[in-house]
């Protein structure tokens, strides 16, 4: 259980973390947010790399704050942005990561580096140096140094960027095998990961926690707000954008998906919503 106890961080007199409540069991926890919604500060916190202003977190009992280098070794990250020397191979960097996890049996860390590496569909590669490999390819690196050691919690933060439909398929099954035993902590941008891997999720603006529910309990804000029709001719130019969930030409007629209280124009059809619609309707029609 990762307990998240009213967590704050401000830099220069800013506030980024507003007071962030948050109970993280067994499973794949999603988080979202638009950019600038303290979600990679928040994850940065709970791995130790950065020291909140106020609060604390809580894995299996043990603060991260008083028992940093205990709780290191119990969680796996993967940042925004994932550097490795570009020198090195996925074998080295996953054996190196072992022994910083306390992998210290080196039959069982070779086992562990070989079944990662064939996780993320990397064996074929494991001795070629990471200079040559595509950022889809580097990503799934990142992917598997986070599930070395078998950690308890796994914190992801944009883990599919880069990755071809294939490898975002594989990406996802992966997570359910995973989710199983350990907590799995998902931040993205792709909505879709989020909506066919999590049951519960968390949403962010402004450092604050907006809801914190699950992923049918989000799509149910958009209940009755999401219409879909032919739009008559000159009708997007009088919407405001915040309400134009998309657009789609079809021939010589464009199909609008809108959100709206009622019926907002001549032939829309109301629909079901997505997890996206609903993420979109808390956000106030907007995800920027």
């Amino acid at each position: 259980m990762i307990e998240i106890r009213n967590l704050s961080k401000t830099y220069k007199q800013q506030k980024v973390l507003s007071s962030i409540n948050l109970r993280i069991s067994k499973g794949i926890f999603g988080l979202l947010g638009p950019n600038g919604a303290g979600k990679s500060t928040l994850m940065r916190i709970m791995a130790t790399l950065m020291k909140p202003s106020a609060g604390d977190i809580h894995i299996d009992s043990i603060s991260i704050l008083s028992h940093p280098e205990k709780v290191r070794r119990m969680i796996g990250y993967l940042p925004q942005h994932f550097h490795v020397y570009p020198q090195m191979s996925p074998m080295e960097i996953l054996d190196y990561v072992g022994v910083m996890k306390g992998v210290t049996n080196k039959k069982e860390r070779r086992e562990q580096v070989e079944h990662w590496l064939h996780e993320v569909n990397l064996t074929s590669r494991a001795n070629e140096k990471i200079k040559t490999f595509s950022h889809g390819m580097k990503q799934r690196v990142g992917i598997a140094q986070a599930f070395m050691g078998n950690p308890k919690l796994v914190i992801l933060d944009e883990p599919t960027v880069g990755l071809d439909p294939e490898e975002r398929l594989r990406f996802r099954n992966l997570l359910s095998k995973e989710g199983l035993n350990k907590s799995i902590l998902l931040s993205t941008h792709v909505v879709t990961d989020i909506e066919s891997s999590c049951y519960e999720i968390a949403v962010m603006q402004r450092g604050e926690l907006l809801l914190d529910a699950t992923v049918e309990e989000l799509k149910e804000l958009a209940c009755g707000k999401v219409w879909e029709g032919i739009v008559p001719s000159g009708y997007l130019e009088n919407l405001a954008e915040d309400t134009v969930l998309s657009t789609e030409h079809r021939g010589s007629s464009v199909y609008a998906r809108v959100l709206a209280d009622e019926k907002p124009f001549y032939g829309a059809k109301m629909q079901e919503p997505s997890l996206e619609d609903g993420y979109l309707a808390l956000l106030g029609g907007t995800s920027s």
